[in-house]
């Protein structure tokens, strides 16, 4: 069966792997349909990613098909459809015994911890599968991205009608952005890349701000919010100089969410973070619930999914074209790989 591996940062290949074996008790066998393309494997390819162990076959983004099922299953059967929530956690630590398996302390992240879905067939947990009823795999590919943005607006809880500032418009970010206008907030964003950010207004944003450099967005920012700040800041960058700035945009008694991840360290003034009394979280990968809302959001229409595709590819000419996806001048917003 072939597949491809990210050999070292860099260095991809096409191999041949085993055949999976039959699953096992509350496994399924699952057949890979698209693999969507994310920041995660951007930072593994260019070695950046902490957590990341090579050599790995990466895809966690995944739209997959049931082929059969182990003894004991009954979430999924054959013939379903399905998105994969990556997560595989072991389920009795303390992260997952207070419902916390997103963050598990054994967790292993299909496609950087272990091998993910860039291959035609394999075996996982059946309890990691969210059927749907009527969703592309497109869309089931879309799904995990959705997710992450989930999360992190859940961690930062706006209030209806309160500013929100997205910090990156990547991927993420954009994620971000589709529940915090669901949440009702008053959304800005800023990035360093024009074409995101006009994406970003077609998905109805308050605010864009194309970030120069020059300091001087913190001023334009405080004018959007008559001088308040932000209720709640969300940093998609996964940038350490702009994580560490990122604690001057939020308001007093404000949240600041990182949902992005450096392996650089983190820097601001206590006073700042003090004198506001706010609140500084992270956001790691997402939780069932999202991936249930999430399908159901997207079957009902409150979710468009049609602008998120800007690029894909064959399963065969994917090495190729990789390279080219990792440049925000190229316009990718999402790129997907097809299997089949």
């Amino acid at each position: 069966m072939k597949a491809i591996l990210l050999e070292q940062p860099g260095t991809f290949r096409h191999v041949e792997v085993e055949e999976p074996a039959a699953p096992g008790p509350g496994e399924a066998l699952v057949r890979v349909h698209r693999v969507g393309i994310c920041g995660t494997d951007f930072s593994g390819f260019h070695g950046k990613m902490p957590l990341m162990s090579y050599p790995r076959i990466l895809g966690h983004e995944l739209g997959v098909e049931v082929l059969s099922t182990g003894a004991g299953v009954s979430n999924v059967r054959t013939g379903d459809r399905c998105a994969v929530e990556p997560y595989i956690n072991c389920q009795s630590c303390f992260a997952c015994r207070r419902d916390g398996g997103n963050c598990c302390e054994n967790l292993k992240v299909l496609g950087v911890h272990t091998d993910g879905g860039m291959r035609s067939r394999f075996v996982l947990p059946a309890r990691k599968l969210h059927p749907a009823r009527s969703l592309t795999p497109d869309q089931l590919a879309l799904v995990e991205t959705l997710s992450i943005g989930c999360h992190a607006v859940d961690r930062g809880g706006p209030r209806a009608g309160e500013h929100l500032l997205i910090v990156g418009a990547g991927p993420i970010g954009l994620a971000v952005l589709e529940f915090a206008r669901l949440a009702g907030a008053r959304v800005s964003m800023t990035d360093v890349n024009a074409q995101r950010l006009e994406f970003a207004r077609s998905k109805g944003v308050h605010h864009t701000m194309l970030v120069t450099g020059d300091g001087s967005e913190v001023k334009k920012l405080d004018d959007v919010t008559d001088g308040t700040r932000h209720a709640v800041v969300i940093d998609a960058t996964g940038n350490a100089k702009s994580m560490s700035h990122a604690f001057n945009y939020v308001a007093h008694t404000g949240t600041l969410v990182f949902v992005g991840i450096s392996s650089d360290a983190i820097s601001f003034p206590h006073p700042l973070l003090h004198r506001r009394e706010m609140t500084a979280k992270g956001s790691r990968n997402s939780l069932p619930r999202d991936f249930e809302r999430i399908i159901s959001l997207i079957e009902e229409g409150q979710i468009d999914t049609r602008p998120w595709i800007t690029h894909r590819t064959g399963f065969a000419d994917f090495i190729g074209n990789f390279p080219a996806y990792t440049k925000p001048e190229t316009g990718v917003i999402k790129a997907i790989v097809e299997v089949e």
